[in-house]
């Protein structure tokens, strides 16, 4: 494969959020064409029908997974909810590349799985060969991967966080708390009651309480990287805008450590990432630094509780949350610059 080369890629799930950003962005990838559009509900209509926002751009109707000839497909983009991906992802050719962007792929463990997402895999004898898409900790196994499965919103934010301190034991693996807020497009594009306007709208509300199926994702890589096994309080939150994530984490100080210390770990692991930056001290990260835009912000604070430290990150949740982490592992796979369609700003106000 060689950088001049042009991709054709299928997008399973096209008419959900995911699938309208990950569109939004190949669309500008000087080596993808967008060959094919997969949404059962939508089959037969043109995109621009199902999305007004993209009809400048000239990509082929909506039809079904039957209707492909995957002959003429060499990468496929999974945007399908969880629990339909697997089946799906199970009855592509294998010469083709997979990018998952749904929960199918993430756990290890077949019996995590069904206990976190209420039934049995579907295609377990692909999982072995996924490789978790964190892009900035798993560059190596991704560029040789046939099947790659993006993290979620959540562990994305969380993880980029934590993984470099938990891996250089700077904070013990006991008392991580995690606070999250997401906008209301973390949920998807189907109706339900918690998220329509009249419900979502000037209040703010945890949901999935002690039992949101990020947490095991979390506590998976976390505890590869400190080797243990380990527990982590995590409560989401709905937020009232449509883009952006927040996670404030709270940990305990490693002894001889500091939150300048963390500042610094987590400085020297990103120094070489393009899409993860570590802000200055003092200044403190929000949603609308990152809107749009495939970037991570980190910040660092010391807790006026001895001992321990704070830290936020903060990105889009359909970009480097999903779409755009996404495209940016297409990216390392194919050997092309990683920063390849992406380089899009913040959009800010």
């Amino acid at each position: 494969m060689t950088s001049k080369q042009t991709y054709r890629a299928a997008v399973l799930g096209a008419s959900g959020y995911t699938g309208a950003d990950l569109i939004r962005l190949a669309a500008r990838h000087p080596h993808i064409e967008i060959a094919v559009l997969i949404a059962k509900a939508h089959a037969g209509q043109p995109l621009a029908k199902v999305f007004p926002h993209l009809a400048s751009l000239e990509l082929p109707n909506l039809v079904t997974s039957d209707e492909v000839d995957w002959d003429d497909v060499d990468v496929a983009f999974c945007g399908l909810p969880h629990g339909t991906a697997h089946s799906e992802i199970a009855k592509l050719p294998e010469r083709i590349k997979v990018i998952d962007m749904s929960a199918d792929f993430r756990l290890r463990d077949l019996g995590t799985y069904a206990r976190w997402y209420g039934g049995e895999h579907g295609a377990p004898q692909l999982i072995d060969g996924a490789v978790y898409g964190l892009t900035e900790h798993y560059r190596a196994a991704i560029a040789g991967a046939r099947l790659v499965a993006c993290p979620g919103c959540y562990p994305t934010a969380v993880l980029l966080a934590l993984l470099p301190l938990a891996k250089g034991g700077l904070i013990p693996t006991d008392g991580i708390i995690v606070d999250a807020k997401s906008g209301v497009s973390g949920a998807g594009r189907s109706l339900k009651q918690n998220i329509l306007f009249s419900e979502a709208g000037e209040g703010l509300s945890p949901y999935g309480v002690g039992t949101h199926r990020h947490v095991p994702e979390i506590e998976q890589e976390l505890g590869q990287a400190a080797g243990q096994a380990l527990t982590v309080n995590f409560t989401p939150h709905l937020v009232p805008m449509t883009r952006g994530e927040l996670c404030t984490c709270y940990v305990e100080l490693a002894s001889g450590t500091s939150a300048d210390g963390l500042r610094q770990a987590l400085s020297e692991t990103y120094k070489t990432s393009p899409f993860v930056r570590v802000v200055d001290e003092g200044v403190i990260p929000a949603t609308q630094h990152v809107r749009g835009s495939n970037y991570c912000h980190i910040g660092v604070f010391a807790d006026r509780i001895p001992g321990r430290a704070i830290v936020i990150s903060t990105i889009d949740n359909l970009v480097k949350g999903s779409a755009g982490q996404a495209l940016q592992n297409f990216n390392v796979m194919h050997g092309l610059d990683e920063t390849t369609a992406l380089e899009q700003l913040p959009l800010f106000p």
